[in-house]
């Protein structure tokens, strides 16, 4: 890891860009670790989680409080090796009610980022919940710089539920750069315009880039980007 960051962190500087570190959040983490594999339900780790609840079994608590000291860790050991930015991706948020968020992922992921801040309080962290925009609400405290959000919810509501104050990142639909350029165009001035205009979130997609995205596409959306100015201006 260190190598690799290390010639990373030279070439973002080249390129007068930033270097993004990534590590997956405790609850996901500890999922694929129950489960084995992707699930649909995540059935076993919830089994875990409900004998937790009723203090038969405090085996998931546990080992969300482990991987969050070890994640916290391996983060700052990112940063120590170049890392200029940490995102934390919740990637089966999709599997949690806001019970279940609250209760296991939320306090594993908060602790991650506490450790993460305590050492290198500079370093900008953000929190991604693929799938928790239905609990937004309970994510204005992560304690993280920034909330990145999904696809499924409206900018304008996000925004709205959020918050001035919370720094805010997303959220177009990766499968529109499978769409023509106007519809490129058009989605990335009305996410802009529903986030409060231009300067006030970080514009984003609302998950990854889809295999087979043409390049081309991308370009697009990275162009309309930086031209947009803003309803009255542009």
């Amino acid at each position: 890891i260190r190598e690799i960051l290390s010639i990373l962190s030279k070439e973002a500087e080249e390129a007068n860009t930033s270097l993004i570190g990534f590590i997956g959040a405790p609850f996901t983490l500890a999922s694929y670790t129950i489960e084995g594999k992707s699930s649909k339900n995540c059935l076993e780790t919830k089994k875990m989680m409900m004998a937790d609840e009723v203090g038969s079994d405090k085996a998931m608590s546990e080992f969300l409080d482990k991987l969050a000291v070890m994640i916290g860790r391996y983060a700052c050991h990112q940063i120590e090796c170049g890392a200029q930015v940490i995102q934390i991706f919740e990637s089966w948020a999709h599997q949690l009610t806001p019970k279940g968020f609250e209760q296991f992922a939320k306090p594993a992921a908060k602790k991650a980022i506490q450790i993460i801040k305590e050492r290198h309080p500079d370093v900008p962290v953000i929190y991604f919940a693929n799938g928790g925009s239905s609990y937004l609400e309970l994510q204005r405290d992560m304690g993280s710089d920034m909330i990145a959000v999904d696809w499924a919810v409206d900018m304008a509501q996000a925004r709205e539920i959020l918050g001035p104050d919370v720094a805010i990142s997303g959220n177009l639909d990766p499968t529109i750069l499978f769409g023509s350029k106007e519809q490129i165009e058009e989605a990335v001035r009305d996410c802009i315009d529903k986030a409060g205009g231009p300067g006030k979130h970080l514009l984003n997609l609302g998950h990854g880039v889809m295999q087979g995205t043409p390049e081309e596409a991308v370009g697009w959306l990275v162009d309309e980007c930086k031209r947009y100015k803003g309803k009255d201006i542009s």
